[in-house]
């Protein structure tokens, strides 16, 4: 495939998309939903080649449970796409009216980005739900999802570009890369891809920032924290910290480290710990959570020696947990916010005032209280979906679904007006929001 020949032709293709209907649109993702429902027993036998072929290939669990796509994630995306056509249209909604001059009127308007370039990890769900927002808004894009679920993919998209040529949207709106050496030739397109989202590991993710020019927006690492306060109670801590590291472990949402105030951890840890070993974590501490800990005596599910304060860098993405010791909500801010990838992190306790300091102080996309850090996802949000997750500020954060896909653009109405006027006196503003 010539990319930068098809990126161009998009690019001339992506005001035609930005202007179909909101109708348009949604008739395309119901026309999906349906088409996938419909050949569901051809998508799960292609899957079950690519699961196969990760055998074979000794792939890890972690990525293994990633690669399904069965009754149930079937059942998640037609969900996901039913929600977002639910959804009210993104596109054209005045967010400014205003007069600067009796006859001289601005609007500021929503309108999608344009063409977006995604990369994304191994997950064929991520190739439903990627393609409907872009529809949704109204983008054009191009998407290379992972080598692992090649068949997956091939099948999913085949099927998402047919509803969306039968529905109406326009040729050429949608383009499946799938060869690997794809990824640097859609790097250097700068010219014609208004931006790229990349998910998947921090080493790849650093890769992309690093070979292009397109501006770039997502994140490498998920290490999500959640602290037990001191005024935390202690019987539903222990349930949402089993569910943040067990119900999707491979998720960048998943916790990697539990912090716990030092005057409930002699209480807390060894229950915890042993809850933990019996949902299958192995766990890992710092020397104060070791000897809390192995009074639970947990046999082969505890690592017997010391973390180092770097270790608590370690994205797992899989069933293990570090765990330290803290003197207070302080250090646990202060940790967090210099070990964390400032994507979502949880405290535990009743006390308001601790939790609306550490909803001030921790500086990551998602903060929560007495929740799961699973939540942070689009879907769960009401997004419909979600590209990813954004950990920066510039210009959407958190899980990124329609709004993260949009900007806006400045219309002007005049009568014939002219700078000069106004520089040199003749007229002068008159500001006025309507």
């Amino acid at each position: 495939m010539d990319m930068q020949k098809k990126a161009h032709e998009m690019k001339l293709v992506s005001p035609k998309m930005a202007a179909a209907s909101g109708d348009l649109r949604n008739a395309a993702l119901s026309r999906i939903a349906k088409t996938l429902q419909d050949n569901k027993e051809a998508i799960f036998a292609e899957n079950q080649k690519d699961l196969s072929a990760a055998k074979e290939n000794g792939i890890s669990e972690a990525v293994y449970k990633r690669l399904k796509f069965d009754e149930g994630k079937l059942k998640a995306v037609v969900e996901g796409l039913e929600q977002l056509t639910s959804l009210p249209d993104p596109v054209g909604k005045e967010q400014m009216h205003r007069q600067l001059d009796e006859g001289l009127i601005l609007h500021r308007v929503s309108c999608p980005i344009g063409v977006i370039g995604v990369i994304f990890e191994a997950r064929p769900d991520a190739m439903v739900q990627i393609s409907s927002l872009c529809i949704k808004s109204g983008n054009c894009a191009i998407l290379k999802g992972g080598k692992e679920t090649v068949n997956t993919n091939r099948i999913l998209f085949s099927l998402i570009e047919k509803s969306c040529l039968e529905a109406g949207l326009p040729a050429g709106c949608l383009l499946q890369a799938q060869a690997h050496a794809e990824i640097d030739e859609l790097l250097s397109c700068e010219k014609d891809v208004d931006l790229l989202i990349p998910r998947g590991s921090n080493a790849f993710v650093s890769y992309i920032m690093n070979h292009t020019k397109i501006p770039v927006m997502g994140h490498a690492d998920g290490i999500c924290h959640i602290y037990i306060d001191r005024a935390a109670d202690l019987k539903k801590a222990i349930p949402i910290v089993i569910d943040a590291k067990t119900q999707y472990t491979a998720a960048c949402n998943a916790v990697e480290t539990l912090l716990v105030h030092e005057a409930i951890a002699e209480e807390f840890l060894p229950a915890a710990a042993k809850a933990l070993h019996e949902a299958g974590v192995y766990l890992r501490g710092d020397e104060a959570s070791l000897r809390d800990m192995k009074k639970a005596d947990l046999s082969e599910g505890l690592d017997p020696s010391p973390m180092s304060e770097e270790d608590y860098s370690t994205e797992y993405l899989e069933l293990k947990l570090s765990v330290k010791v803290v003197r207070d909500l302080e250090e646990a801010v202060d940790h967090i916010n210099r070990f964390g990838s400032h994507h979502t992190d949880a405290i535990i306790t009743e006390d308001e005032a601790a939790a609306g300091y550490f909803m001030q102080m921790v500086d990551s996309a998602g903060v929560y209280q007495n929740a799961s850090t699973r939540f942070a996802d689009g879907f769960r949000y009401g997004f419909g979906a979600e590209v990813g997750i954004s950990t920066g500020k510039i210009h959407a954060r958190g899980p990124v679904g329609l709004e993260g896909l949009m900007t806006y653009k400045y219309k002007l109405y005049g009568e014939g007006q002219i700078v000069g006027d106004y520089a040199d006196g003749k007229r002068s503003f008159h500001f006025k929001d309507l």
